[in-house]
């Protein structure tokens, strides 16, 4: 039976465990990833589109200030939804490495060295959880789960340095404060990192939602419990506001649907202080209770919907255009439902959080005294966790990170099993699970690997665009406009000083539409839009998914023309002397 025995979370072997672990990940994924490091080969848009807004930060641009002034010019730029958070490490960084090793080498390392930070700090809290719970082996076992998931893996590595990594942190600082001994300080660590995690990404807001309730639970049960949601809901109210003022000031008051706005801190306010009341009250019968919670959710609810309905059915992707809604927004797989991904990535984000909450239950039902009450708890948020990345397949990393304690115990109790076994072929069979466990893709990885190859022509061949080869011939073209598919543009941005029509991000939703229409229209209707607009230039990577897209959509439209060589008398192309599959023509008027 396990009891309650919180060991402390800061511990010599501890950290040498985790150390070791750490170091290990680190070696093989800066190995892993050594081309694109030297190369500086983004692993996705909104990385290269971070950087030119941290550029644009240390060139003077105000703190308060998240246009990106380069996307849609002509229009006055577009109000980015980002948080400065998350360029607070990146730039102090880059200061820092500057004066040593140049302007480009403190970027090159920044990249490397920022993830690798978010990824130590993400499995000290993993380890801290199964350490201080678990014992000593559900600790390394629990840190090789957090490293051999995918979707975690896939935020934490070199060059990815968007937001999604903070997110996998504050999500494991909430889940340790939960552990805590002090209800004031476990409920003031969960307030806080729910709220910065929130001020970084308002996707965390079901989540929030879950750890709230999570509290309302403990309070419910009663035994002096009732200080966890009062110190909870407290800080998230004040530390929303505080992260407001430092973050966003008082230039952009209006109701968001995709960031924290002034709409949601009342509604944290209101929260906090519908549970002061509740406090307050001498005797609080049990049903009084319930229907208090219910009373102050139902107001919250109703101050949403009053205040921003349109946030109730579309989120923060309320209000696109029904052309970026059906050409875009439902084509970004990893903004879609799980039902809507490969049958590898459903193995890979449902299959160790599943095995986690398994093993959630099992602890649950062993364990004793708080210890039980802490493991019931742990499996409601691992199973919230779960059902938000059933439907945004996204945030199955958090759900993944949420789940590496209990699945190290898991897979700890599973492999002394294994040791016990003397039969060699069943002990072979027993790894093999305990594997697909850790990589549940593997099988079908191999599987697909071994399938016979498709014959020559059946598919295209990998696209060689390599923008940054082009970089000295974008240079010179100064601040001229070029149209360029979306996934495209933040690359160009990074590499020039060329604006652009728009980029995948959705507040640049009247962009974004136009250039899916340009893209997908005739070449007569794009060259008297373009130059009715003067844009000076269309840019194109030959063999990339989006451009194929749109020809495959229209197969008479302009994206179709230039993938296929048809180039209209109107394009001039430019010599650029990179590499091929990557094309730039002048428009001429």
């Amino acid at each position: 039976m396990l009891g309650d025995d919180r060991r402390s979370g800061i511990d010599p072997m501890f950290l040498q465990r985790v150390g070791l672990a750490f170091l290990l990940i680190a070696l093989v994924l800066v190995f892993a990833n050594m081309p694109a490091i030297t190369g500086m080969q983004f692993p996705d848009p909104d990385d290269t589109l971070r950087l030119v807004q941290v550029r644009d930060l240390l060139a003077g641009q105000g703190w308060f200030d998240l246009h990106q002034y380069r996307i849609d010019a002509p229009h006055g730029g577009v109000p980015m939804h980002w948080s400065r958070l998350v360029d607070i490490p990146l730039a102090l960084s880059i200061l820092v490495l500057t004066p040593f090793l140049g302007a480009a080498g403190a970027e090159t390392a920044t990249l490397t060295l920022v993830p690798l930070v978010t990824l130590a700090i993400a499995l000290l809290l993993v380890g801290r959880i199964a350490w201080r719970l678990l014992g000593e082996e559900a600790t390394g076992f629990a840190c090789l789960a957090m490293a051999m998931s995918v979707p975690v893996i896939s935020q934490l590595r070199p060059m990815r340095i968007d937001h999604h990594g903070w997110q996998i942190v504050l999500a494991l600082v909430a889940a340790n404060g939960l552990v805590s001994r002090s209800p004031r300080t476990g409920g003031w660590v969960i307030g806080v990192a729910l709220a910065l995690w929130l001020s970084i990404s308002i996707e965390g807001l079901p989540m929030a939602a879950a750890f709230m309730g999570v509290l309302a639970l403990r309070w419910l049960r009663g035994h002096g419990e009732q200080a966890w949601l009062l110190h909870g809901m407290g800080a998230l109210a004040l530390s929303s506001v505080v992260l407001f003022l430092l973050t966003r000031g008082f230039s952009d008051l209006h109701m968001h649907c995709d960031a924290i706005s002034p709409v949601h801190l009342a509604l944290f306010g209101w929260g906090a202080v519908g549970v002061a009341l509740l406090s307050a009250q001498r005797p609080r019968p049990l049903p009084f209770q319930v229907l208090w919670f219910g009373m102050v959710a139902a107001g919250g609810v109703a101050m949403i919907l009053k205040a921003a309905p349109q946030c109730a059915t579309g989120g923060g992707f309320a209000g696109l255009d029904p052309v970026v809604q059906r050409y875009w927004f439902q084509n970004v797989a990893e903004g879609l439902p799980i039902w809507r991904q490969s049958v590898e990535t459903i193995l890979a984000i449902m299959l160790p959080p599943m095995v986690g909450l398994y093993a959630t239950l099992r602890l649950a039902s062993e364990s004793r005294a708080w210890l039980r009450q802490f493991w019931w708890d742990y499996a409601l948020l691992l199973a919230c966790a779960i059902a938000v990345a059933v439907l945004v397949s996204r945030a199955g990393a958090v759900a993944a990170a949420l789940a590496a304690p209990p699945l190290g115990w898991q897979i700890a109790t599973w492999y002394r099993s294994l040791r016990r076994v003397d039969r060699p072929g069943k002990r072979v069979a027993g790894l093999a699970a305990l594997a697909t466990v850790l990589v549940p893709a593997l099988p079908f990885t191999l599987v697909t690997m071994a399938a016979p190859a498709k014959a020559a022509g059946e598919a295209r061949p990998v696209s060689t665009c390599n923008i940054s080869a082009a970089g000295p011939a974008l240079r010179s073209f100064g601040r001229a406009e070029v149209l360029a598919p979306l996934d495209v543009s933040p690359r160009i941005l990074y590499e020039s000083d060329l604006t652009v029509f728009a980029t995948a991000h959705h507040r640049a939703n009247t962009a974004i539409r136009d250039t899916i229409l340009l893209f997908m229209g005739s070449e007569a209707e794009a060259h008297s839009a373009l130059v009715a607009r003067g844009t000076q230039y269309v840019a194109l990577c030959a063999g990339l998914n989006e451009p194929d897209f749109y020809a495959r959509k229209a197969p008479n439209g302009l994206a179709a023309d230039l993938v296929h060589g048809r180039v209209p008398t109107w394009l001039t192309p430019v010599e650029l002397g990179g590499e091929a599959d990557f094309h730039v023509w002048k428009v001429e008027r």
